[in-house]
């Protein structure tokens, strides 16, 4: 009897630990299903979406330097933006980007997200801007050195000012002392050597009394062709002296010179010459062009651009110039010479001025004013066309 219940003790307790061998068993299984299910459930989670930035979020033009920072979770670390980087640049810019709301965006909510920083695109922008606007400034005030008033166009004899004065830059009457009140720059001018006749002698005079520095200064009328008639008439070794010792001092002070101005136009050879003998050389080529159709404009523009500097048209007219000085007097004609070359004289990048001739030996159609003073219809020709541009 005691035997029989040993034996069954016996094979009780191995059935017992047979049990929890097989319990045991059951339990690491189970926990290595569950192991790989989290795993194979971690590689099909959807990733985060991507973050897109609009040109809205990324720019706050007030800020003083840069720091991108993502829309963090709540309770997700955040570094300071005084702590991102060291105040290294005034051109940086602070930024706050925001991501695009995705409904897969599906990671855990407590991930944590450090901010970044980066230099904005847009953040140097001020700085370019300032060294753009000074080089714009710079090639304005280049440009404008050499217009009057930023405005090329401009007259040759006052009658006709009161017309236009609100529509040109310069003007000029062939004196050294030009003066009418308004904002139009009066340029003064030697206009000869003293020697051509009475009137000539008085200007001289005149312009060596001048007691101050002008910003812009006209040389010798027309020395090139016989004294008399509107022309200087002087030999190129006397201009010479006279420049050295006229307009040379004023150039040393400031002024802008413009070179003695041709009766030839582009068949000089006086103002060559001109150039290799003077010391002190001229800032603006002074050119008169008396041609009767926009071709032959173009040839004597051409022509002096070969002196390499800004070119003044100090003087324009509607002329058949070969083989006789003839002045155009048929209106429409007249009209359209103006509605040409007005155009073309505000386009050319060589000519910085440009000025109506209202001189002697034009007519009586091409002058810009009546007998009486009134404004004549070349004159409102030339107004008209000049105040599309000024």
């Amino acid at each position: 009897m005691l035997a029989r219940m040993l034996a069954l003790s016996f094979l009780s307790v191995i059935t017992l630990a047979l049990a929890v061998n097989a319990y045991k068993s059951h339990l690491q299984q189970a926990n290595k299903h569950h192991h790989d299910l989290a795993a194979a459930a971690g590689r099909c989670r959807t990733p985060p979406a991507r973050v897109s930035y609009s040109l809205a979020d990324l720019v706050s033009p007030s800020a003083s330097r840069v720091g991108l920072t993502a829309d963090l979770p709540t309770g997700a670390p955040v570094l300071p933006a005084s702590e991102a980087v060291p105040s290294q640049s005034e051109s940086w810019t602070t930024i706050t980007a925001k991501p695009t709301p995705s409904s897969s965006n599906t990671f855990p909510r407590t991930t944590p997200v450090q901010s970044a920083v980066i230099p904005a695109p847009v953040a140097a922008a001020p700085e370019v801007a300032k060294e753009g606007e000074k080089v714009a400034q710079a090639s304005a005030s280049k440009t404008s050195a050499f217009t009057p008033n930023g405005i090329k166009a401009g007259i040759a004899g006052g009658d006709s000012y009161p017309y236009v004065k609100d529509h040109i830059g310069w003007w000029y009457d062939w004196s050294p002392t030009p003066s009418k009140a308004g904002k139009p720059i009066a340029v003064p001018m030697l206009w000869g050597g003293g020697t051509a006749d009475a009137t000539d002698a008085a200007r001289l005079k005149a312009f060596k009394e001048l007691n101050s520095v002008p910003v812009y200064v006209l040389g010798f009328e027309e020395p090139d062709c016989a004294p008399g008639s509107g022309s200087a008439g002087m030999t190129v070794d006397a201009a010479v002296s006279k420049w050295e010792q006229l307009m040379a001092p004023l150039k040393a002070k400031g002024a802008k010179l413009a070179s003695p101005s041709m009766c030839k136009q582009a068949d000089e050879t006086w103002l060559a010459e001109f150039a290799k003998k003077i010391k002190t050389s001229w800032d603006i080529t002074a050119i008169h062009v008396n041609k009767n159709s926009l071709d032959g404009v173009k040839k004597d523009i051409d022509h002096y651009k070969k002196y390499g500097k800004p070119i003044w048209v100090t003087e324009f007219a509607c002329v058949a110039d070969n083989p006789n000085f003839v002045p155009c007097t048929n209106q429409a004609q007249i009209n359209k010479f103006i509605q040409e070359v007005v155009p073309y004289f505000e386009s050319h990048p060589d000519i910085y001025a440009y000025a109506y001739s209202n001189g002697l030996g034009l007519g009586n159609v091409w002058p810009m004013t009546t007998s009486d003073g009134k404004l004549s219809a070349s004159g409102r020709a030339y107004l008209d066309t000049i105040s599309k541009f000024h």
